[in-house]
Order: C-alpha cells, then structure tokens, then sequence
C-alpha cells in the first residue's frame, strides 16, 4: 500500500491505504474527523461532503489517490471556533433537528459563497441539489444561506 501525504485543515497527514479508499474513510477511520458523516456511499446525498481547494466534493466517492497535493477542508477546519459565516447563520435560523446532514449542507453552503458571494435563490437551489436533509429543513437552510452571504 502507498503512502499518501495530505493537507488536511491547513495540517500535514501521511496515510497508509489502498489507492482507491475514499476520503470518507481515509478522514474517519483513519484520520478521526468525524464531522464529515456516512450517508449513501454514492455521492448523492451530500452527507460526506469536504472542499477540495475550497470546491464542494463528495468524498464518499473520492479515491485518496486523485486528491494529491489539494488542500483539503473538512467540517472541522470550517473555522476554528465555529464562528464561519454559515454556522452563524445555521444557528440563527435553527437550522439543524437531527444534524445528521448539517455538516454537509454546511460545506455546500460556504462552497457556495466561496465562489459566489451573492448568490440568487436559483444558485442557491442549484447548490445545494442533492443534499438531502430527511427533517426538511430546506427553508431554513435556504434562509441561513441568504444571512450568511449578507454578513
């Protein structure tokens, strides 16, 4: 098995695993950052979702071996003190009731005003499709997003 050198958080982590692990695994079992969370293995419900160079990206589906040298940021590295512009927002707005998705809506959210500060309701829509929130908090989430591109 390779070695595998990552940036992950703004920290250096060095891996032993097959080449086609996926990031998911390789951040939970391996790495212990369990923030980023299980939820369909096929990319489609956004639960494991990370930024990759600051990009939204499923890391269920991600091989460790196509990450490379890519900065990688987890829900944990988000913002130090949990203080990131979403998470204030999501706090505002009551966002989460189980939580179980949070995470992921979060990454999806700040990826989204990483690369558009003021997005439309379409954009918004169009960001965050296919990350599934079984409580149905999709209008909160919505509103959040909105407070948080206005801080």
């Amino acid at each position: 098995m390779p070695d595998y050198k990552l940036n992950i958080n703004g920290e250096s982590h060095t891996i032993n695993v097959e080449e086609t692990t996926p990031m998911l695994w390789v951040l939970r079992d391996h790495l212990q950052f369990v923030g980023t969370k299980f939820g369909c293995g096929i990319a489609q419900c956004g639960a494991c979702t990370i930024h990759i160079e600051g990009v939204a990206v499923r890391s269920c589906q991600l091989p460790v071996s196509a990450v490379g040298e890519q900065k990688i940021t987890t829900i944990e590295g988000l913002s130090e003190k949990g203080d990131h512009p979403v998470q204030k927002a999501w706090i505002e707005h009551d966002v989460p009731q189980c939580g179980y998705c949070q995470a992921g809506q979060i990454m999806s959210a700040a990826s989204l005003l990483n690369s558009n500060p003021n997005p439309t309701d379409e954009d918004i829509d169009e960001a965050m499709n296919g990350n599934i929130c079984r409580c149905g908090t999709y209008t909160r989430i919505k509103a959040a997003i909105k407070t948080a591109a206005s801080n």
